[in-house]
This record gives structure tokens, sequence and C-alpha cells, in this order.
């Protein structure tokens, strides 16, 4: 018998101690089967890659479930303690050569030296057995526990132990068998010389017979001791040396010689796991943690944590913003390798008012947030995308989330920025080589770790780190060390950790609840003011975030001077003739601010408005190559002798026209030099008036929103029904309806059409076999309703919904026994 989930033959179980009613002994895919719906839904949330795509029915869950790879993805999410009643699972129950028998929950616990718990629910070792059957590691058979078969492969020497007796004996050649079963075991009536040493050494007093046989010798016993603990092998010369009872002569041959080392190799000889066992008295390991060390830090108020947190979270919103702005007028050049330039990147530190890995770190995380990226010009520039633009009219919090989700998902590290490759090349910011594919583990592991401190408790890197160790002892190596310790610097400057410590909107997002931290990132993050400051010295202050529509006039008609805990932003000529260049009027701008200043509007900006306004349009540029006109003669006389503009090769025409050898834009743009305010005149006469062009790009990946979409419980849910479904399809007894191979062309179909057509009428379901638009041979029991124009429209379990298949795609047909309906008609069930 094997749980390998392909030699299951697809007969029901019921999940319990006892063999199905068949007769036949259960399977791992047969004890997958008799698990309840809520149970499967927790393994597929759990193993989230087992769903990926939905397997066809629980026969290819069971083998999915155990493949290497799954299974060593999930290796690496078990605690210390968990991964030590693992491996006694399979020390205690590996067995290659025989079938395997399991292991009582009773001597589980004695080998890992524990003693029972009073309250069950309290055990430990009941709550790691319950994780470990949760995730489909381990399974319950007749009363035992078994590991699913591909952990002996991956565990070849679970708790440092060697190999069982029968695995090293059956590997020597027949007459060294022979040799040790007559020393050892001449009575025995075992029908093989390796089954009757094996069977010797599966009994602990006459182990500890041979032990103490050679325990005189103190060479001997000391190299039995030496390898008890692991590694169980040992280097020496000749170990597939002949040697008996009688021959022995040195304490390695004394040792062969009684089955206490058997060899593997030329050179290489093995402790025996039931030796191993022995010497370490029954105990499996020299310490067994049923939690990890405690915390040694700081405690802080956990609102100061949070407030900290906010505040930097606020800081990364402003930052990004107003990056992604400026590189919507001046965008950033896309190098040969796809990535940014070192001055493009030292630009954007100022533009952030930041240091340059800060920097780093929110232009990656804009990048994998679906916000920025390369336009499809020949050139390449990074701009912003079109999500971008929902992405800032959403809430403040909701806009974060957005970012950290972003930064929690993405393999890519900006610190790598700089950095060379084993070629010798420059790794640069939003090019190829700073994926780590681990990477999204590490964060994730350091602040699930800080999670379970309290809240606000900063604790010391050494102590986070032993407790790393031991929550996760398979990722253990200086990568992810290094990985973590970058994840730390990262997460504050995100706000995600305050002060060392998890912030309290950061918890619910952990768990996927979005809502949850949106509202509570909310309360903490500042307000949106919707008024300024404006001062004497032509700026005006916000002490805060400013609501959309003010921060949208403001910034087009004054400049930014400064960020920080309050933004500055300076009014200048340009700025205001700016604003009036797309359509603002003196008046508009006047009111705006009136309305919005919590101050009177000092007398020198009302000045600079009106005289900038009063000299706006009063020139207008059309094409000749380009012309001026005026309703002053006297501006275009003046401008005409202005020996400045000599360069622009001025001719008049009129008295209120002026012919020009430049072009219209260049034309505009000199004048501006000049200290004139032209405006630009389309072929009607009227101005050509309008915002600067707003660039965006197309992002190759927009991650999902946050909060959006269907929730991971619901995904499982919508699995394990399509798992019922596609079950019953390939366990459901049938009679197959015979269809035509040769004959006129589409008699198939005619056959096919009668058959549906007449469990329609009398409302019964059928299998069909059924190639889907992929290409894929699928099974599906189906009701039909109706069957017209070459359509079948019919009930699909699988999709718990109605759904048309076309009938030339039906491969095959079988009607369902009355037996088979009335077992799979409430699958999943079972408890």
């Amino acid at each position: 018998m094997t749980d390998n989930a392909q030699s299951d033959e697809h007969e029901p179980g019921t999940g319990s101690s006892e063999p199905p009613a068949s007769g036949r002994l259960p399977t791992f895919t047969s004890w997958l089967r008799g698990r309840s719906d809520s149970a499967l839904a927790d393994l597929l949330r759990a193993r989230p890659d087992l769903a990926r795509p939905v397997p066809a029915d629980l026969g290819a869950l069971a083998s999915r479930a155990t493949a290497r790879n799954t299974v060593l993805r999930i290796l690496e999410r078990l605690d210390r303690f968990t991964l030590q009643v693992l491996e006694s699972v399979v020390a205690l129950g590996d067995d290659r050569l025989s079938e395997p028998v399991g292991v009582p929950t009773v001597d589980l616990a004695g080998a890992l030296g524990l003693a029972p718990a009073p309250d069950p629910a309290e055990d430990p070792l009941t709550r790691a057995l319950d994780t470990l059957m949760g995730l489909a590691l381990i399974w319950p058979d007749r009363g035992r526990l078994r590991p699913v078969q591909v952990l002996r492969d991956l565990l070849p020497h679970p708790a440092r132990l060697g190999p069982p007796a029968r695995v090293l004996l059956a590997a020597l050649p027949p007459g060294a068998a022979r040799r040790l079963a007559d020393d050892l075991a001449p009575d025995s009536t075992a029908s093989t010389p390796v089954e009757a040493v094996a069977t010797l050494l599966a009994d602990p007093g006459r182990v500890a017979a041979l032990v103490g046989q050679v325990s005189d010798g103190p060479q001997a016993r000391r190299l039995l001791d030496s390898m008890a603990w692991g590694p169980p092998h040992g280097t020496v010369s000749g170990a597939r040396r002949e040697v008996t009872l009688a021959t022995a002569s040195s304490p390695v041959d004394a040792l062969i010689a009684r089955a206490l080392l058997l060899p593997s190799g030329e050179d290489t000889l093995t402790l025996p796991r039931e030796v191993g066992v022995h010497l370490r008295s029954g105990l499996l390991f020299r310490e067994v943690t049923t939690a990890p060390p405690p915390f040694a830090g700081t405690q802080n108020p956990a609102d100061a944590v949070t407030r900290t947190a906010a505040g930097q979270a606020f800081t990364v919103l402003r930052a990004v913003e107003e990056l992604l702005e400026h590189w919507s007028q001046e965008p950033a050049a896309v190098l040969r390798n796809g990535g940014l330039g070192v001055r493009d990147l030292r630009r954007a530190t100022r533009v952030m008012d930041t240091d340059e890995s800060t920097a780093a770190l929110f232009v990656e995380v804009a990048y994998a947030a679906g916000l920025l990226a390369v336009d499809d010009r020949v050139e390449g520039e990074w701009l912003p995308t079109r999500e971008y633009d929902l992405w800032r009219e959403r809430p403040p919090g909701r806009r974060w989330l957005r970012l950290a989700s972003a930064w929690l998902e993405s393999d890519r590290v900006a610190t790598l920025t700089g950095s060379r490759d084993s070629g010798g090349r420059v790794r640069n910011l939003l090019g190829p080589g700073l994926e780590r594919p681990t990477a999204p583990q590490a964060r994730r592991d350091l602040l699930g770790e800080l999670g379970t401190a309290e809240p606000g408790f900063t604790p010391l890197p050494d102590s986070l780190s032993a407790r790393l160790a031991w929550r996760r002892p398979r990722r253990q190596s200086p990568v992810h060390a290094e990985l973590v310790r970058t994840a730390e610097a990262e997460a504050a400057a995100l706000g995600l950790t305050g002060l060392g410590a998890l912030a309290d909107h950061v918890r619910p997002l952990l768990e996927g609840d979005e809502d949850a931290a949106a509202r509570i990132l909310a309360k903490e993050l500042p307000k949106p003011l919707d008024y300024v400051l404006v001062q004497g010295d032509l700026t005006a202050v916000a002490p805060g975030p400013l609501v959309p529509d003010l921060a949208r006039e403001l910034a087009l008609v004054a400049d930014v001077e400064s960020t920080g805990g309050a933004t500055v932003y300076r009014f200048t000529e340009e700025s205001v003739r700016r604003a009036l260049d797309v359509g603002r009027g003196t008046d508009d701008i006047t009111a705006m601010l009136e309305r919005h200043s919590r101050t009177p509007l000092p007398q020198a900006l009302r000045y600079l408005v009106s005289d900038v306004g009063r000299r706006h349009g009063r020139l207008r540029a059309g094409t000749a190559s380009s012309y001026l006109r005026c309703d002053e003669p006297a501006l275009l006389e003046e401008l005409v002798n202005d020996r400045r503009a000599a360069d622009l090769g001025l001719l008049r025409l009129a008295p209120t026209v002026v012919a020009s050898r430049s072009t219209r834009p260049a034309l505009v743009e000199r004048l501006r030099q000049l200290g004139y305010h032209p405006v630009p005149e389309g072929g009607d006469g009227s101005m050509s008036l309008g915002r600067p062009e707003v660039r965006r790009a197309d992002s190759a990946n927009v991650p999902p929103v946050p909060g959006e979409g269907v929730s991971p419980r619901e995904l499982a849910d919508e699995a394990v029904r399509a798992l019922r479904a596609g079950d019953e399809a390939a366990m459901a007894v049938r009679r197959p309806v015979s269809l035509p191979e040769d004959g006129p062309a589409g008699s198939r179909s005619v056959v096919v059409l009668e058959v549906l057509a007449r469990a329609a009428r009398e409302r019964r379901r059928v299998w069909i076999g059924y190639t889907d638009t992929d290409g894929r041979q699928v099974s599906r029991i189906v009701e039909p309703s109706g069957v017209d124009g070459g359509f079948l429209t019919a009930y699909d379990a699988t999709r718990a919904a109605v759904h048309r298949f076309a009938v030339h795609r039906v491969t095959a047909v079988a009607e369902l026994e009355q037996e088979s309906e009335e077992r799979w008609g409430s699958p999943g069930k079972t408890s």
C-alpha cells in the first residue's frame, strides 16, 4: 500500500479510522474526499497554490498536494516545533521497503519528551498535529498518523537520524547480510537474512544488548556516542569489509559485526535509525521548544507608534504624488536596459525632498502598484499611468493601502540599486536584476512576527532574529537575514512600522482585511484642509494636506517652494500667467484666494495678479510663419523698436499687426522671456487657451485594488464546489452511450442531440465529456434544460450556474446509474 495519490482507485472513503465498506484500505485521496467542505476550503486558503488553477477533481488535488515543489513551499512556513513533530512522524513511521505502519500519537509525545497536557485544547502537540493535518502533510490511517509519501524524500534524515536498518541492509551484498543473520539471529524464522537482522534491530532490548557488548571498549562507545545526535555518517576506509563476530579485531569491526554501524558506501558507515534512537534514550531531539523565545525590547505607547507610522504614510503619499505630477510634465528617460538613470534618480530625490535610497524605494513601489510605466514611444520615457489618475481620486487611506500591498507582494528590492551583478554590470533602478523571489516572504515574516508582540512593543534586533529563526527555521540563511533587515528599513520608510513597532493599521492588512486597515489609518492621517494662509511676501502656507480641488487650483496659480510639516507656495508672474493661460481670469484667481485664505489677501498679491492680467493677451501670436496682433499700436511700436527682439525679425504689416520669421511657439516663448505676455491665437482670431498636455503610459501589470474583488474565502469556497462537482463527474457510475464512429457527416452530433434532448425532457442528469475553449478534455455532470441550434443549455454544478455547451464539442455522453445519483446527490456533507 502507498499513499501516493496516483495509485488511488477513486474509491470514496469516510476519513475514519476504519477501512471503507468496499474493503479497500484507506488512501490519502480517499481521506481528502471524506473531509468536509469547510476543511477543504481551509486547506486551499492555507495552500493557495493548490487551487491555481483549480484541479479537475479530488484525485488531482491529492496529486498536487503531494508534489515535491508544493510540499517544499509549505515546509518553509512551519515553525521549529511543528517541523520537529513532522520529522518525528517521518522518523518513527518511515520504512521504505515494507508497508508503512504509521505512528501512534502516544509514541510521538514520548519521543519528543512531552508530558500529556491536562487540557487537550492547550496541548502544543495536538495543535501541531492539527496544523499538519490541516495542511495535508499527515493524515490518519486507522488510528495512526502517516506522512505523505514525498516527505520521505524531502526529509531523508529526520531528526538527524540515519535510515532504517532495513534500508541499509537491503543495499548490502547477499553474503554480508547472511553473515550478519548467522551471527546475530541464528534462530530467526524470517524469510530473508535482511528481514531477520531488521527484526532484531527493531527490538529495543536486543539493541541494548548489542550496545552493551561493545560498551567495555571505550573507543567503540565513543564512536557511537559521537554519531548518536548526528550526523549519522562517518568516513572510514574499507567500509564494506567482510567481518564476523569471530574475526572482529578493532572497535569499528566490532560495531560492523553487530550491525550497530552499516556500510552505505565504499568509505562510509551509517548509524541505523533504530540504534540512534536507542542511544538517545528514546528521544528524537536534544531540545524541544513548543513556543518561540520571549521578546526583549522596549514598550512604547501604541497610539504614538500608530501616529508616527501614519505620519510617514502621509509623507509617502505626498512624495509619490509630487514625483508623478512632475514626471507628467518632465518625464524621465528610459535607459537601454529599461531602467532609470542616476541623474533622473537624483532629480527625483530633490522633487520628493528625501534621501536617495528612500526615493528609490518610493519609485519602485509606485512601479509595483501600477502607477508608473514606460510609454510606447521609440525613445521611451517613464510616465504616470492612467491608473494613477484613478488612484489620485481615492481616499488617502486607500491610496496608501495600494502602495503597501504592492510592496508586500513585489519581489523587487530597491536597495540593490547601484550594486553590480555577477557580470559586473551596474543594477539600475526600475531595471533588471533587482528581483529576489523570497523578498515577499521575508517581508511577511518580519511583519507577522512584529504582529505577535504587544501593540507598541519594539523588539531588540537579536530578540527579533531569534524568534524569526524559531518561526521559520528552513528559511534561515545569510540572504534571507539580509532581506529581513532590508524589509525592516523599508517598512519604516513606508509607514508600516513606527518607532520599530508594528502600526495598528497594518495588523488587519496582514490578515487580508483592507477595509479595517483603511478605517484605522483614516483616523490617524491628517485631515484635508480647505484653507491656506496667504502672507505678505507673496507666499501661501498650507498647514496640512489640502482637499483635492484646492490643491489643484493652488498648484495652478502658485509654485511649491518647500514641503515638510507645512507646504509653502509662492506666487510669481510665471505662475499667475500659467493660470491665465488655461482660462482663469484675474477675478477668478482673486475670488478663489479670498474664499480659501484665512488671512486677508495682501495688496502686493492683488497688484501682481492684476498687473499680469492687464498685460496677458494684449499680444496675440498667429501663423504667418508667425504674426503678432495687438489692439494697441503703441505696444507693437515699442516691441518693433526693442533691440532685445532683433532676433525675431519683426516686420510691421499694419498698425495692429507685426509678422515674424520665427515659428509661433518660438515667438511666444521668446516674448515671454522678454517680459511680454502673448497668448496663441487660432485661425478664427480667438485665443487658444488650455492646460499643458498630460501624457500617460499604459501599465503592463495592474495589481488588484485592495478591498475590491472576490475575497480569498469566497475563492476557496468556489474552488471546493468545483472540486466536488469534478469529483462527482469522475466517480459517478455511468452507462456510456454508443456514438457512431463512421457514417454520414453529423451523425455523431445527431445521436448526442437525441440523448441530451431526452434527458432534458425526463429531467435527468447526464455525464458528458467536453473539449473546452482551451482545448482541454474535461468531464461534467449536467442537468439539461434544453437543446437548440446546436447548443445544450444545462445547469453545470462545477460552475454552479447555467451554461451553454456547443454540441460539436461534446466528445462522449453517458447516462448515470440511479445508485450514483443517490450516492453523489449531496456531495461534501461528510465530516
